[in-house]
C-alpha cells in the first residue's frame, strides 16, 4: 500500500525527493516516467516546505519568553 504524502515525515519526504532527483539526473527514464517522478517531486518539495514553515512557526512561538509570557520573533537564520 502506498503511503500518503501527509503521513511522511520531513526526513522521509526529503530522502524520497533526493532519490527522485538521482533517477531524473540518470536520464534513463522515458518521458512519461520522468513526468510522473517530476510531479511527485514537486509534491514532496511542497510538503517539505510546509513542514519547515510549521517548524519555523514553533520556533517563533518559543523565542523570547519574558515574565512567563511568550512573545514571537521572526526566525533569522545565521548567514554563512
Amino acid at each position: 500500500m502506498k503511503e500518503k504524502l501527509t503521513e511522511k515525515t520531513f526526513e522521509e519526504a526529503l530522502a524520497r525527493l533526493e532519490q527522485i532527483i538521482e533517477e531524473l539526473e540518470n536520464g534513463e527514464l522515458n518521458l512519461e516516467e520522468s513526468l510522473k517522478l517530476y510531479e511527485e517531486g514537486i509534491a514532496l518539495a511542497r510538503h517539505c516546505n510546509s513542514k519547515l514553515d510549521e517548524a519555523q512557526g514553533k520556533v517563533e512561538m518559543l523565542l523570547n519568553v519574558e515574565k512567563g509570557v511568550a512573545r514571537t520573533a521572526p526566525f533569522q537564520p545565521e548567514e554563512e
